[in-house]
């Protein structure tokens, strides 16, 4: 019988660490990049298309997807993973960082947080016990608990208070997931670190979520604004006060260059939009840093994006004719540079575990930053 969760860590090579997660829908190799499937699809992309990237798991949104098509709907048409045809595992975040970030109108009280929907403006309250129960609805194989996440520019003492209601807002989210019957049974449950950039609010959130237990554990509060070198200052200590038999997730991150930098760090897990959307924007990431496929001097490349690249698009599709598409505004450029953009991530990760294990990373590391980062 498959577990439940179980984590284990195959090679370390100084911080960075290569393992599994065995869950009943499938293993997820780490280090792990989650595509985003905000509103149950992967924008541009079928869900068969997204596995053969190499994706061992997607993120769905609870706060986009309370409010089209509702959870109560995804329920009674199957759950999340037969709505979307994703049989692989799925993890949704809480709502909480969208409620921030989207809802203009929104009041945070220590219940949870009232919100006017940036769809129709109508009101909705969002609170630990109905973030559990909305990702009990979806069916989401792993649960984030609900949290606030602050601005890093705000004063100590804001941060703090914040961290602390959302360490009080951990605890009942575990109550809550505790009681979800059969979806508890068979699912997980990760907790999030914040404290933005102080490594003593972090160190007391840390204590205060392991205190709790859960299978897992997120570091919030990043790439938010801060820059890279604040984040790298940040995971320089914030991965290692967390549990080290259990994955480590960096929400919300991030560009190439930020994954393997974090992954040196000791991340095992990540997610992010950059890919997909920049695939819709006309940007493609490759081994030699990102490209502009907008510019002219595409228009007549008969080479593929990269070399280096395995994919489909770099495949069959010249840069002439990428760039002719993104520049006609015609739907296919947006799915072929989609689906290269993903496929050069799950690569990236594939590159990285196999460092991992055969004890290379440093010098893996130091290879990628001088190609993928050089100018001229």
């Amino acid at each position: 019988m498959k577990p439940r969760f179980q984590f284990s860590v195959e090679a370390t090579d100084g911080k960075a660490r290569t393992g599994i997660i065995a869950m009943r829908r499938g293993d997820i190799r780490t280090p792990a990049f989650m595509p985003v499937g905000t509103a149950a699809t992967v924008k541009a992309m079928k869900p068969q298309d997204v596995r053969a990237t190499g994706a061992d798991i997607l993120l769905g949104n609870t706060y986009h997807l309370m409010l089209r098509p509702g959870a109560e709907r995804v329920a009674r048409l199957g759950g999340l993973h037969k709505f979307m045809n994703w049989d692989r595992p799925i993890l949704t975040d809480s709502g909480g960082y969208q409620v921030m970030s989207l809802s203009e109108l929104r009041k945070i009280t220590e219940e949870g947080v009232t919100f006017a929907s940036h769809i129709d403006g109508s009101r909705h309250m969002l609170s630990p016990e109905r973030s559990m129960e909305i990702q009990r609805l979806l069916g989401s194989d792993i649960v984030m608990c609900f949290d606030e996440c602050p601005k890093v520019e705000q004063p100590r003492d804001v941060i703090a208070r914040s961290m602390e209601m959302s360490m009080r807002w951990a605890k009942r989210s575990r109550t809550a997931f505790d009681m979800g019957g059969d979806h508890a049974a068979s699912s997980a449950l990760f907790g999030i670190q914040q404290g933005a950039l102080d490594e003593g609010l972090r160190k007391v959130s840390a204590d205060a979520l392991t205190a709790i237990g859960f299978d897992g554990y997120a570091i919030g509060g990043l790439a938010v604004g801060e820059g890279q070198e604040a984040m790298f200052a940040t995971l320089d200590f914030a991965p290692g006060q967390l549990p080290v038999d259990r994955p480590r997730y960096l929400m919300g991150v991030g560009k190439p260059d930020d994954l393997v930098g974090a992954v040196e760090r000791g991340v095992d897990m990540f997610d992010c939009v950059l890919p997909t959307r920049s695939g819709r924007n006309g940007q493609a990431f490759t081994w030699n840093g990102p490209l502009n496929m907008r510019n002219a001097r595409h228009a007549e490349d008969t080479g593929p994006i990269d070399e280096r690249c395995s994919c489909p698009t770099c495949g069959t599709y010249t840069r002439a004719y990428l760039h002719h598409l993104i520049k006609a505004g015609e739907m296919l450029g947006a799915m072929l540079l989609t689906e290269h953009n993903l496929s050069f991530y799950q690569q990236l990760m594939q590159s990285m575990r196999d460092a991992i294990a055969g004890q290379r990373f440093a010098a893996f590391a130091s290879d990628f930053r001088r190609d993928y980062l050089r100018t001229g």
